[in-house]
């Protein structure tokens, strides 16, 4: 690989420890590389292969709006310190590092009803209720055994719920990691899942990405991307509020009950404001021990009904839900229903953000435009 110079433009956005994915043809995924910055300090850089094609990840280092940075892009090993680390951590779970510490696991075995992440720490702190995977502490809750930390769910696919777990619900089936990968800046998995009906019969596929970002400073970054494929003939997902194919449950100590905020992307405040609105992304940040932490949920234009409904309850409960008008509206002669047709695809792609501060104090606002206009990239 010859050296390459990358010129990175922050645009009219101050950038923090941006994530970067930049296309470089030539490039042979799993090289060594590193970025040189002009005063010589060295930046772990990673190549993978992203949609067919190599790329270069990187993590941006703090760039006022305006200003632009020279990388030199050299065929070496990246600086040593640890990155994204995942391994099995038992027959069916993952455990992600990263940087040393551990963020989360990926538990996707058939004795829950659909996969899940548990436990999320930010900064040393557990930000989702422990019920129903482990015993939590005083005080947790234990409504909803379906609500099971972070998942993916519908709960109308053909008549079939794969949300609830009452009498004859659905699942979710891991069938197989196509990729898991670990490094220095990211690491993350592609997998294959089938949505079942009490039967076991499947109604549909999907297949999800996950990718977690190294941050270097106590913000914990991932992304998730979900595409479903009608391979059984068409469906028909309902028009219901119990869903999400994004869903948090959080600690019982952020809920809105308990003096957590809810925060959407116009404004908005509280459960009263935010539920059943269209928004960019949400942010729900409570207490946890006497400090403040949240998660923010970023939409992104790609996505099926951009920007997505919010299922966003004060009892802790966090989703995003594009199908449920007429619940939202109120109105049962609005339908948010939405047909795939045999053969078809529905896609959809999120940007959770774990960050210790309240949505102010965490630039929430801000790190969306790092998902939704990332800075340009001019290769020499």
């Amino acid at each position: 690989m010859s050296e390459r110079l990358l010129t990175v433009n922050a645009g009219p956005h101050a950038r923090r420890h941006t994530p970067m994915l930049v296309a470089l043809p030539g490039l042979a995924p799993g090289s060594p590389a590193s970025l040189v910055t002009p005063q010589g300090e060295r930046l772990p850089a990673q190549v993978i292969s992203c949609a067919g094609q190599p790329s270069l990840a990187f993590i941006l280092p703090p760039l006022p709006a305006g200003a632009t940075l020279a990388l030199r892009l050299v065929a070496e090993e990246t600086p040593a310190g640890p990155g994204v680390e995942l391994a099995q951590a038992g027959p069916e779970s993952l455990e992600v590092k990263v940087g040393g510490e551990l963020f989360t696991a990926y538990h996707y075995g058939r004795k829950w009803a659909k996969p899940n992440f548990y436990p999320l720490r930010v900064a040393g702190a557990q930000v989702t209720r422990s019920y129903p995977i482990a015993e939590g502490p005083e005080g947790e809750t234990r409504d909803h055994v379906h609500h099971i930390s972070l998942w993916v769910a519908h709960g109308d696919l053909n008549g079939v719920d794969v949300w609830s777990e009452g009498k004859g619900h659905g699942t979710t089936a891991h069938r197989r990691f196509d990729e898991i990968t670990s490094g220095p800046v990211l690491g993350g998995f592609a997998s294959s899942n089938d949505w079942l009906s009490a039967e076991g019969k499947r109604v549909i596929a999907e297949r999800r990405w996950v990718t977690f970002w190294q941050q270097p400073d106590r913000g914990r970054l991932l992304d998730v991307s979900v595409e479903f494929e009608a391979t059984e003939g068409k469906v028909k997902f309902g028009d219901t509020k119990e869903g999400g194919i994004i869903s948090v449950r959080l600690a019982t100590s952020m809920d809105g009950d308990h003096g957590g905020i809810i925060r959407n992307s116009y404004g908005a405040v509280t459960e009263r404001e935010t539920w059943g609105k269209r928004a960019e992304w949400v942010d729900y940040c409570g207490p946890i021990a006497g400090q403040t932490y949240g998660v923010t949920i970023y939409d992104h234009p790609t996505s099926f009904r951009y920007p997505t409904y919010w299922h966003v309850r004060d009892y802790g409960l966090f989703t995003a839900n594009p199908f449920g008008l007429s619940h939202f509206y109120s109105n049962p002669d609005l339908d948010g229903s939405q047909v795939v047709p045999a053969g078809g695809k529905l896609c959809f792609r999120y940007r959770l953000y774990f960050h210790p501060g309240d949505s102010v104090e965490a630039e929430v606002a801000e790190r969306y435009h790092d998902f939704l206009n990332p800075p340009q990239v001019k290769l020499e």
